[in-house]
């Protein structure tokens, strides 16, 4: 059975109701990145950070995964598919995926402030302030934020290195190191890019679908079952 990665970024969860942090209307709108995306902005106002991610936990709550989710995990019928997301939605495991990396953490997860340790699934529940994890420190949103380490890449990277076939879908592949796993795609591996924006040029052959993730998936879908 012939492997494919699946790269997802916002896009792919925009048509569920969750903004993107690029569109004009997006959540970086109303916050400052330095604010609530960074290791630093976490020692210096963790109420603020908390507040956020237990609204973004919330929201998630009431959200469904989209038809370009679902049709990630049916591919599955006919190949070996991984999905590699940037994304700290779980609208991949409720759309039925099997095999997911996340790589910039899980927002129905927390753990500890001293390193990503006593990790924990919360559901859609707030943080309290007060709340320790068991090594007495204060418990923190499973995130991974600007300036620190994305301990997954490896992982992902390693996907990406045997996949016979590399989609990338909603991202505008600007993020580092997320953005660099195209490169560790196997010489002459189709890439397919789902996305109603232009995409950053790449210098390898590919095959761009301009269109949002669920009409791009779906033309997609219909190809690659063919393929199969």
């Amino acid at each position: 059975m012939k492997k494919i990665a699946i790269l997802t970024g916002a896009g792919i969860s925009a048509e569920s109701g969750i903004k993107t942090f690029r569109d004009s209307d997006g959540l970086w709108e109303n916050y400052n990145v330095e604010d609530v995306a960074t290791i630093d902005a976490w020692y210096r106002n963790p109420d603020l950070m908390t507040d956020f991610y237990n609204a973004r936990r919330a929201e998630l709550a009431h959200t469904e995964p989209n038809e370009a989710h679902k049709l990630c995990a049916k591919l599955e019928e006919y190949y070996d598919v991984t999905v590699i997301t940037q994304n700290i939605d779980n609208l991949h495991e409720r759309g039925g995926s099997s095999k997911i990396i996340h790589l910039h953490g899980e927002a129905t997860k927390a753990c500890s402030e001293n390193g990503k340790r006593f990790v924990q699934d919360i559901g859609y529940r707030p943080i309290g302030y007060d709340e320790k994890t068991p090594d007495g420190a204060r418990m923190r949103p499973f995130i991974v934020w600007f300036g620190e380490a994305v301990p997954m890449i490896e992982e992902a990277a390693k996907v990406v290195e045997k996949t016979d076939i590399l989609i990338i879908i909603g991202t505008s592949l600007n993020v580092y190191p997320a953005a660099g796993l195209i490169h560790y795609a196997p010489a002459g591996t189709p890439i397919y890019v789902i996305d109603p924006k232009d995409v950053q040029p790449i210098s390898r052959n590919v095959h761009f679908i301009k269109a949002v993730a669920t009409k791009g998936m779906r033309q997609l879908y219909d190809q690659l079952v063919q393929m199969a």
